[in-house]
C-alpha cells in the first residue's frame, strides 16, 4: 500500500506559492499618510502650520492655502477642513491633549472665518 501511495504522490504536482505581490494588483505604499501630506493635490500649506500657538492662527493659515490653491477639487472651506481633520486623524493618540483642543478649536475657527457659522 506504500508503494501505491508513493506512485499516487509522484504523479501530482507542486504549487508554487506567491511571495511577491501580485501582478495585476499595485503594491500600495507602506506610508501612505506620508505620501498624502507631501503630494497632495490639495493644499500647499505653510511649514509648521499645525504648530502654531492660536487656533485663529491655524484657522488664518488654511484659509489663506486653501484660497490660494488651483489645485483643489472642492471648495476652499472643504479642503481646509479635510486637510485639518487629515492631520488630526494621522496624529491620533500620539497627539497631546492640550494641541488636540487647539486643533478643534482651529475647526470652529475654521468655520467663522469662511461665513459659515
Amino acid at each position: 500500500m506504500a508503494a501505491r501511495k508513493a506512485s499516487h504522490r509522484s504523479g501530482t504536482r507542486t504549487r508554487k506559492r506567491r511571495t511577491g505581490p501580485s501582478t495585476s494588483r499595485r503594491a500600495t505604499p507602506k506610508r501612505w499618510s506620508q505620501r498624502v501630506t507631501k503630494q497632495s493635490d490639495a493644499l500647499d500649506l505653510d511649514r509648521g502650520v499645525f504648530k502654531l500657538s492660536s487656533a485663529s492662527k491655524i484657522a488664518a493659515s488654511l484659509k489663506r492655502s486653501a484660497e490660494r490653491s488651483r489645485r483643489r477639487k472642492a471648495g476652499a472651506y472643504r479642503s481646509a477642513l479635510s486637510m485639518l481633520t487629515f492631520y488630526i486623524n494621522r496624529a491620533g493618540k500620539n497627539l497631546p491633549k492640550t494641541q488636540r483642543a487647539r486643533l478643534e478649536r482651529a475647526k470652529l475657527e475654521l468655520k467663522r472665518q469662511f461665513g459659515k457659522a
